[in-house]
């Protein structure tokens, strides 16, 4: 034998068979195990232990997948079309609020943000410590603190004539408050400056751009104000509480086969409410709802 064969005879490992016992997992080990003859046994794992850290290693390579899945949606924008857009989103704060409370609604006024106004006593002061003041001085400090106080009767009486409106709505629309939409009635003007015992105009003018918090939502006060339509039984429904009914019958329409028009209108006269076909036509587009031929899934 050459020296270097007698090197490799003592130092080089060597493969024999591994029949070693798994305690573990109660199996021998089929694999061959390296043996250095200055060395100990060291066995291969037995199945059982090779099919475990195959599983700790995918599961470690899932979290770091995760991980990095995290990170990449944490860089990304919620609001990516904000970019595209620069209308702002207006927010409505209430004029009002309408609570029940037991089987009563309360009106309650929202006077958050309104100044509260009142005359500089400074002025005051003067007209009474400094009677001798120049006639022009005075005459214009009067005028001034009148229109002062006309401005804060204003702003008081406003307030109350909102109040008056609300508790009239509220009298007039109890079911819509207790049972929503459906059971809005309808309602004009007049209606509610009959109860008040004000001018047509003076409502409107109130109702304008003035909104209330209701248990059934936020709504403008002009909402409530709506034409009627006739039903078969003689009695008249708010052509709000019809668009509802439509939109409610398009939601629940076979994308397939989208009703028509004309389908509605039979179907609403089915339910004792009597209306032409451009009547739903018209609320139809009020409500965003596309014609039947758009509306229709091919597939």
């Amino acid at each position: 034998m050459t020296p270097i064969q007698k090197f490799l005879a003592r130092h080089a490992p060597i493969l024999e068979p591994a029949t070693l016992y798994c305690p573990e997992h109660g199996e021998y080990s089929g694999q061959y195990e390296q043996i250095h003859p200055n060395s100990e046994r060291r066995p291969s794992p037995c199945p059982g232990c090779q099919a475990r850290r195959a599983a700790e290693l995918a599961e470690d390579r899932q979290r770091q997948a995760e991980r990095a899945a995290a990170r990449l949606i944490g860089e990304l924008d919620p609001r990516p079309g904000r970019y595209y857009n620069d209308e702002t989103i207006p927010y409505i704060t209430p004029d009002v609020f309408v609570y029940k409370i037991g089987d009563e609604y309360v009106v309650v006024l929202n006077e958050d943000g309104l100044p509260k106004l009142r005359i500089n006593p400074y002025y005051r002061d003067i007209l009474r410590e400094r009677p001798q003041a120049a006639g022009g001085a005075k005459e214009y400090i009067n005028d001034k603190i009148r229109s002062a106080l006309w401005l804060i009767k204003s702003i008081h009486q406003r307030q109350r004539t909102v109040y008056r409106v609300t508790k009239s709505i509220v009298k007039f629309q109890r079911g819509f408050l207790d049972k929503g939409v459906a059971y809005l009635k309808p309602m004009v003007l007049k209606d509610v400056a009959m109860d008040v015992e004000m001018h047509e105009s003076t409502i409107s003018r109130v109702t304008s751009n003035k909104y209330v918090h209701t248990p059934q939502g936020i709504f403008e006060l002009k909402y409530f104000f709506n034409s009627s339509i006739s039903t078969s039984r003689g009695e008249n429904v708010a052509s709000e509480s019809v668009k509802e009914n439509i939109r409610q019958i398009l939601a629940k329409e076979d994308p397939q086969k989208p009703y028509s028009d004309q389908a509605l209108v039979e179907i609403l006269k089915k339910q004792d409410i009597l209306i032409a076909r451009r009547t739903v036509t018209k609320y139809r587009e009020m409500i965003g709802v596309l014609p039947s031929t758009r509306r229709k899934q091919i597939i």
